[in-house]
């Protein structure tokens, strides 16, 4: 449950309101009406204007940001197995085991030979 004053993302418009999906606003009362099927009201400052909606339709900011930067690091994970070749890693991200990635990377840089290793920093000198 979202806490009062929260700064909320307008995620959804379930009951096609017209919301402004992509917004930010505040949560400024529940609503506690047992015949109705809205269970907040938000203010909306960009919109000035006072909604009435869901628990589906919002979401706390703060799980947004958290989400957006897991994956981000995960998109930048991938790029960097793809490129250095690294398998190991690779379907470790995308099967989603449950071992440390940093575990991974250091394995992986470890058992390079001494040939790959002097051919991947003439390639990395020619770019």
């Amino acid at each position: 449950m979202l806490r009062l004053g929260e700064k909320i993302v307008i995620v959804a418009d379930a009951f096609e309101q017209n919301l402004p999906i992509g917004d930010y606003g505040y949560l400024i009362a529940y609503d506690r009406n047992p015949d109705n099927a809205f269970d907040y009201v938000i203010r909306v400052p960009q919109a000035n204007r006072n909604f009435y909606v869901t628990a589906e339709d919002v979401e706390a900011e703060e799980e947004l940001l958290v989400e957006e930067a897991e994956r981000a690091t995960r998109e930048a994970l991938i790029d960097y197995a793809l490129s250095t070749y690294n398998e190991k890693l690779f379907h470790h991200l995308m099967n989603g085991e449950s071992t440390e990635t940093e575990e991974l990377e250091t394995t992986s840089q470890e058992s390079m030979s001494q040939a790959e290793f002097i051919k991947q920093v003439n390639l990395r000198a020619w770019i």
